[in-house]
């Protein structure tokens, strides 16, 4: 038995890589002189337009469940064109052309969890997919063919992580019911893995009572079923519970359930099935996630120990760190691993991330792969061959890597003796050079969730501004992923605390050996990021200036007023909200503290955020309006959680840098943005 798998490591490959696949591009030419300029200052062809337009973000990739049909890849795109839409997209082996599937008004989105992932599943076909508007599940036999509804119609249920299994002809995912919240008999949705007959449309309950469950998946028998599940206030990084159970001859009722990995600070995911119908699962069992094996006398066998990461934070579905090989006979890095020999073989891709993965019978692996130098793509790697091939490019762009600021993957000391991690990018401008004996401004990134990890993939809105003449620190504080469980628990009890000393540790530290200008430090950060950020800039005095996007000023409203998923997750970051608790979330707010923050901030929002709602990006504003320091405000109109709009995303890069360099002073050679600034003078 093979299975295919990778690990989330912390290498970083420096080779610069020149190919670029065989698609239409944009030809971006320059004078080739060097000019000495101020940095931040610098001319760039990495504008926001570049960024935002004509890419996308691959959101999962999947290939027919019958293995007949293996010479199929189809995978998701969000394209920011076309306003955040995602469309299944498909490409078939021996041929260069993609092809969309899904029609104008429709789009594969769900919102279980909020965060959705997990909208899509392909057998005999057949494209599935939950539609965004009305939530519910659809059909499509071919691109031509119109999308049939495949669900009752109810709306207020939502359906994600679905699969389809040959056996028993059903479909079987995770269902979220917002009736009862609607109806006012419950205070949140309640989740439960169901079974779908897509023929008659009936569904039935397998298996309910937990808060939450993920990853339903059927034995290739259509025997048994195994899911994932957990319970308040834990996050499926914490504890979760995995769970068997035994499939009626219909495919319609679950008896003799049986826990199989449960336990305190036990983490469990992604279950599937070998061939032969034995369990395969990631369990951090150990101090990282790696991959066991059940066997048919229930024996638990780590199948490749390894002080690395299989996979990552279930923040969303179907992002599979692994995959088995239909034939049975498992295919990290990205690598092939034999489950009987115990041999371990890797895969050079020239790629150094992968995600999402799959393994066909014929000899395929289809992945989601990036790297420094190369933009996210959707690629096959034939295993007898070793050949790659790029079938879609998150962004085609044919771009000097004059421009490109390869990241130095970096430590510094920090609290408590111990030591964070991240990513620094220097300020890298083929047309431009600083003038001598100045340093370049620093912007400290933090990365949302917040666990969750940043990553060494090429990401043009940070080379928007090292190509200016900024240099960036991607900041990995504890309580990140892909370091091992004992920093991922870092965070309990200490966020905002832990993350704000890392964020600002790392950057006097770079202050002190003389990579950047002590007195140009900034910050920005999304999410839980954009909370980081405030804090920063509110209980510190390290920063000169930040950017909170969709932040967090108010962690008692985030308590209080926060969907499902999340609603609970504050009381392993901070504690709960009761008693001594809730002193512990005023003393952690920004907002209650306005009198400490003395230096600019910007704040972009969306107006439909149901996770952090707009008004606190409004009351952070006013407040420090009031106090006389300079500061701007950009409300997105129709936007959620995250920009999806090529046009606010543009605002909101180019509003970003627009604001440091009328705080900084410097004059920005290629922004001519013009946004209201409040108290500036």
């Amino acid at each position: 038995m093979k299975v295919l798998t990778k690990v989330f490591g912390t290498q970083l490959s420096l080779r610069l890589l020149s190919r670029i696949a065989n698609t239409s591009v944009t030809k971006l030419t320059f004078k080739m002189s060097i000019t000495t300029s101020d940095y931040g200052s610098w001319r760039s062809p990495i504008t926001s337009k570049i960024v935002s337009e004509s890419s996308v973000k691959f959101q999962e990739v999947h290939v027919d469940s019958c293995p007949e049909n293996a010479d199929t890849v189809y995978w998701g795109e969000l394209r920011f064109d076309e306003g955040g839409r995602i469309i299944v997209c498909s490409q078939k082996v021996g041929e260069d052309k993609n092809t969309s599937w899904t029609p104008k008004d429709y789009n594969a989105r769900t919102r279980v969890h909020e965060y959705g992932g997990g909208a899509i599943f392909v057998n005999n076909k057949v494209v599935y997919f939950s539609n965004y508007k009305d939530q519910q599940m659809y059909s499509q036999s071919s691109p031509d063919e119109a999308p049939q509804l495949i669900t009752t119609g109810e709306k207020t249920w939502r359906y994600a992580d679905g699969s389809f299994n040959a056996k028993t002809s059903k479909i079987y995912c995770v269902r979220e019911d917002h009736s009862v919240v609607e109806s006012k008999k419950a205070k949140e949705p309640v989740n439960t893995v169901v079974t779908i007959d897509p023929v008659t449309k009936q569904q039935f309950i397998l298996t309910e009572g937990a808060d939450f469950y993920s990853s339903p998946r059927v034995s290739p028998d259509g025997k048994k079923i195994a899911w994932v599940q957990w319970n308040h206030p834990n996050m499926p990084w914490d504890s979760t519970e995995l769970w068997t159970g035994d499939l009626s001859a219909t495919g319609d009722a679950v008896s003799n359930p049986k826990q199989i990995v449960s336990g305190t600070d036990i983490s469990v995911m992604q279950p599937s099935w070998t061939p032969n119908n034995e369990l395969l699962y990631i369990g951090d069992q150990t101090e990282w996630w790696n991959l066991y094996h059940v066997n048919a006398n229930g024996d638990h066998t780590n199948l490749l120990p390894r002080d690395k990461e299989t996979g990552g934070p279930h923040w969303v579905f179907a992002f599979y760190g692994y995959a088995v090989d239909p034939k049975g006979t498992g295919r990290i890095e990205l690598g092939v691993l034999n489950m009987n020999t115990k041999e371990y073989q890797k895969l050079d891709t020239g790629f150094t991330s992968h995600t999402c993965m799959n393994l066909t019978a014929d000899g395929h692996v289809y992945c989601v792969a990036g790297s420094p130098t190369k933009f996210e793509c959707v690629i096959r790697i034939n295993l007898e061959t070793k050949e790659v091939k790029i079938l879609q490019e998150s962004k085609s762009l044919d771009m000097d890597t004059g421009y490109y600021s390869i990241p130095e993957e970096i430590s510094w000391k920090t609290t408590n003796d111990d030591v964070s991690y991240g990513y620094l990018y220097p300020p890298k401008n083929k047309d431009f050079v600083a003038p001598e004996g100045t340093k370049p401004p620093l912007l400290v990134q933090v990365h949302g969730g917040p666990t969750s990890q940043t990553s060494n993939v090429l990401s043009l809105k940070k080379q928007y501004f090292t190509s200016r003449g900024f240099a960036v620190l991607d900041v990995n504080y504890r309580g990140s992923t892909g370091y091992g469980k004992t920093y991922r628990h870092k965070l309990r009890a200490k966020w905002g605390v832990s993350d704000i000393d890392d964020c600002c540790f790392g950057a006097l530290y770079l202050g002190d050996i003389g990579r950047v200008d002590e007195n140009k430090l900034c910050i920005d950060g999304g999410s839980a990021g954009g909370y980081t950020t405030l804090a920063c800039l509110t209980f510190k005095n390290v920063f000169k200036a930040g950017a909170s996007h969709y932040g967090i000023g108010d962690l008692e409203a985030l308590a209080g007023d926060t969907h499902k998923f999340e609603s609970r997750y504050l009381d392993n970051l901070i504690a709960p909200y009761t008693g001594d608790g809730i002193k512990i979330y005023k003393e952690r707010s920004p907002i209650n503290y306005i009198e400490k923050l003395d230096c600019p901030i910007a704040l972009f929002q969306g107006d439909e955020d149901k996770i952090v709602p707009p008004n606190q990006a409004e009351m952070m504003y006013k407040a420090v309006k009031e106090k006389g320091i300079p500061t701007m405000h950009v409300l997105f109109e129709g936007e959620q959680h995250g920009f999806r709009k090529a046009e606010n995303i543009q605002t909101a890069l180019d509003g970003e840098f627009y604001f440091f360099s009328k705080v900084f002073g410097f004059k920005a050679a290629d922004n001519d943005i013009k946004i209201p600034i409040a108290n500036l003078k």
